[in-house]
């Protein structure tokens, strides 16, 4: 055996898990339950709004994902509570031989509210990651969500001709399914550069939140000033924004933008940018 299957076959893997718990006490809302197995741990707990909303920012202190590795994070969020996730920095995923897995269960209760509000999601080039999400709402739960890959490393000169990213989003309210898509993009596969898929961007994100806003604040978030070419669709009950970039912080100043406007209309509070995003 050469030393290069060698080193594949035994490299070390991480496998990590984290579960998060927050329960409404009053007018506080505070985590209830926080275990972890392996490098997925959350910091202490913050009140920048005040005690009604608490934020976590969840660490992975390996700093990247590689092959064989498998994260699983599973937060629930009782009746009337409200948490807010996010994280300090990019989600780094390696170059690989072999796969690398995330699973996402977030679950809401009747009441309560989740903000799920990560940093971007870097896809090294031969990198092979594979991730899945499944959201349960509950009632009248109310979600905030985003999320935004980068293929390849375009700063670096690295385009994403090898490898393969893929996910899967389900979101659904008391077992009714609003929501589903599945993606699966190659290296170096045609729709890099079709204009029907992203079309020499290699940056794309999404955001979804429950709820349903008028026309005026809708033509207002289309008329931001931006660099990404996005736009925003609203659904029954189901607003939806995607967005395609040249560069992660491009579509990540759109999708902050957003927030600040949607989240009075969509959650009853101003915006309030977590300290960490400017770190």
């Amino acid at each position: 055996m050469n030393s290069s299957v060698t080193s594949a076959l035994f490299t070390p893997s991480w496998h990590a898990e984290l579960e998060l718990g927050y329960a409404r006490f009053g007018d506080c809302t505070r985590p209830v339950t926080r275990r972890h197995l392996g490098p997925l741990r959350v910091q202490k707990h913050l009140y920048a709004e005040g005690p009604q909303v608490c934020q976590h920012i969840i660490v992975h202190p390996p700093g990247g994902i590689a092959g064989g590795d498998r994260l699983a994070i599973r937060a629930h969020v009782e009746r009337d509570a409200w948490a807010q996730l996010t994280s300090p920095g990019a989600a780094k995923w390696y170059r690989a031989a072999g796969p690398a897995y995330q699973s996402l269960d977030l679950k809401i209760a009747a009441g309560a509210t989740l903000e799920w509000l990560p940093q971007e999601t870097i896809v090294f080039s031969a990198a092979q990651a594979e991730l899945r999400t499944a959201i349960e709402l509950e009632g009248d739960a109310r979600l905030f969500y985003w999320d935004m890959v980068a293929l390849g490393r375009p700063a670096s000169g690295e385009r994403f001709d090898l490898g393969h990213f893929q996910s899967r989003l389900d979101i659904r309210r008391d077992g009714q399914l609003l929501w589903h898509e599945r993606q699966r993009i190659l290296g170096n596969d045609d729709l890099l550069d079709s204009p029907i898929g992203l079309d020499g961007q290699p940056v794309f994100a999404s955001l979804l939140a429950t709820g349903e806003i008028d026309s005026d604040l809708l033509e207002r978030c289309r008329s931001l000033p931006t660099r990404v070419r996005g736009d925003l669709s609203q659904l029954p009950g189901l607003l939806v924004a995607r967005c395609l970039a040249g560069e992660a912080l491009h579509a990540r100043a759109w999708l902050i933008e957003l927030w600040r406007l949607l989240r009075p209309a969509l959650l009853g509070r101003d915006a309030v940018p977590p300290r960490i995003w400017n770190t």
